[in-house]
């Protein structure tokens, strides 16, 4: 399963970042490796307004074998929140899709 990050303009995209989070979506989504090739999360902040809540948005796009791809959105008021949001969605919908 590869995982590819994109960050827009006001989110930093560095390794130590891009460590934790792949760090956490392999450990999340291990059960479901044999199913994903591959997971594009894109970060982004919808305001550079400080003090705006869920300014902080993920996107996960899990790219299947032999099925339509799926994506998730999430806005909460950090980047960890927004990231473990849209894990505990894909997982959900994985587990709804792949029942089939």
């Amino acid at each position: 399963m590869k995982i590819q990050f994109n960050t827009d303009n006001n989110i930093e995209g560095n390794e130590r970042l891009e460590s934790y989070f792949l760090t956490i979506i392999e450990d999340q989504l291990s059960r479901y490796s044999s199913h994903i090739t591959r997971i594009e999360v894109h970060l982004s902040e919808a305001s550079s307004k400080q003090g705006s809540e869920n300014n902080m948005h993920c996107v996960l796009e899990a790219r299947l074998k032999n099925l339509q791809p799926i994506a998730i959105k999430s806005a909460e008021n950090t980047v960890e929140r927004a990231v473990s949001s849209a894990l505990n969605k894909l997982k959900t919908t994985l587990d709804r899709q792949l029942k089939k």
